[in-house]
């Protein structure tokens, strides 16, 4: 063994001496070819990912993609940038790499290998830049010359082999990621093609489908894509969380599962404005601090998230208005700062309810000193400040970037005339774009068998957005 990896004896490239190594060699570049291999027992080549293969020092694959290439390491392949006539006994390596779960913590001694080669071959199953290793390999590698040889994937495979068009499924992967991020995704009536784990078997989802209020949707295992045993199975919720003996289910670890969701029954929403009675606030009951539908619609609008964001929101109490930003704008980072104890353990379980494990990261601290160690945020959303208003305005404001934006909700007269003093400022000082607005809601009831409606207190809204600054030329 070296490290985590298995050194496997093969014939396969070019020696020291021949033309191809000499000519890296000169111009001092390191070659990657990251290499599909497609979905089949044997891997499919077009003639361009065969010469790079064949013109490797070191092939790095895990033992079931190695295999596939077994038919082109039994015998020493003849290369077309040999001179003509020479024949060679050709040795250089090839190195097995472990399971996705198990690499992911190594890939520094994986980039340390790669770099003892000039010319590497990295395998990949069907598109490497597509859930893959290629988008590691770009990341990391930016001065090496790299190539990528892409061929038909496990999602492609899955899609034709049940007549499934691939525009109309939502490719997830829970692949080394928690099984909550499914509910980000379970959609009414949606297709679902789910690269998973041994975390995220059919019975895993099964499970979460039925918690979230999708008992009708049905699962399509896809085992051994493209090999002579290949199988595919349906199944219902039900019968995937039939424990009983007769009914017990295992799967092949190389698999992917399809989920047909059906109707949509329980909690997660299709659209923006999640209903206040589904988030989690125990018993602090109406005191968990979650701004009302109404409201956090119109926060949502103000502060338009979008990829690459990273939103505060200062005073999260249990969660609403940070839930609804990750769920809605997945490729944002939202940090929710909050430090009281129950509502920031509301805060937790309605990270897990709603699946936003991945963008979004709670924080057991009080503004402004709990925010000191935090990424810098270019949106802030400010819900509560315990007294402290003003001058976290002043320190926010200082630190946020040219066209950064902070918005902050009022509900108390002590607190609105904090933020008009602040609205002032700015406008006398012409740094901002400024916009504020009033939200008064009044919710239905029943009173004595008639309908009536009970006004909520007013919330004002003020959002500054900063302007950025002249450049003298």
């Amino acid at each position: 063994m070296i490290n985590f990896f298995s050194k496997l004896a093969s014939k396969l490239g070019l020696t020291p001496g021949s033309s191809k190594h000499a000519r890296t060699l000169a111009t001092g570049a390191r070659e990657i070819s990251v290499i599909g291999l497609g979905v089949a027992e044997n891997a499919m080549l077009s003639e361009q990912a065969l010469f790079a293969l064949q013109s490797a020092d070191l092939v790095i694959g895990s033992e079931r993609q190695l295999l596939t290439l077994e038919k082109y390491l039994a015998v020493p392949p003849t290369i077309a940038t040999l001179e003509e006539g020479e024949q060679q006994d050709l040795e250089p390596k090839a190195d097995n790499l472990p399971p996705r779960t198990e690499i992911l913590p190594k890939l520094k001694e994986l980039q340390a290998l790669i770099e003892t080669e000039q010319n590497v071959v990295v395998l990949g199953s069907g598109d490497p830049l597509y859930y893959g290793i290629g988008t590691w390999i770009s990341k990391h590698f930016k001065d090496a010359s790299v190539r990528f040889f892409p061929a038909i994937s496990s999602i492609t495979q899955a899609c034709h082999s049940l007549s499934i068009s691939q525009q109309d499924v939502n490719v997830v992967s829970l692949h080394g990621r928690p099984l909550a991020r499914l509910k980000v995704a379970l959609k009414a009536q949606q297709t679902l093609l789910l690269l998973t784990d041994n975390q995220s078997l059919p019975e895993h989802l099964a499970e979460v489908c039925r918690e979230a209020g999708f008992p009708e949707a049905e699962i399509i295992v896809c085992e051994r894509l493209g090999y002579s045993d290949q199988k595919i199975s349906k199944f219902t919720v039900a019968s995937l969380l039939d424990d009983t003996a007769e009914n017990e289910q295992s799967f092949d670890p190389l698999h992917v599962s399809f989920v047909l969701c059906g109707p949509n029954k329980g909690y997660l929403p299709e659209f923006p404005g999640i209903k206040d009675h589904d988030f989690e606030t125990g018993e602090l009951g109406s005191k968990g601090m979650i701004s009302k539908r109404e409201v956090r619609l119109a926060i949502l609008s103000l502060l338009q998230p979008s990829k690459d964001d990273l939103i505060w929101d200062i005073g999260a109490g249990c969660g609403g208005v940070s839930v609804e930003l990750a769920y809605w704008q997945p490729q944002a980072k939202i940090h929710s700062i909050e430090h009281h104890q129950e509502r920031f353990d509301c805060l937790l379980l309605n990270q897990q309810k709603f699946g936003v494990v991945r963008n979004l990261k709670p924080h057991l601290a009080r503004a402004p000193q709990g925010l000191a160690n935090l990424p810098a945020a270019n949106k802030i959303f400010i819900g509560g400040s315990d007294g402290e208003l003003p001058q976290l305005l002043t320190q926010l404001w200082a630190k946020l970037p040219d066209n950064g934006q902070i918005v902050v909700s009022a509900v108390m007269e002590k607190t609105k005339s904090q933020l008009l003093d602040f609205y002032s400022q700015r406008e006398t000082l012409k740094d901002a774009e400024l916009e504020t607005l009033q939200i008064a809601v009044n919710k239905s009831r029943t009173l004595g068998g008639q309908l009536a409606y009970r006004p909520a207190l007013a919330v004002s809204l003020f959002s500054f957005t900063k302007k950025a600054k002249k450049v003298m030329s």
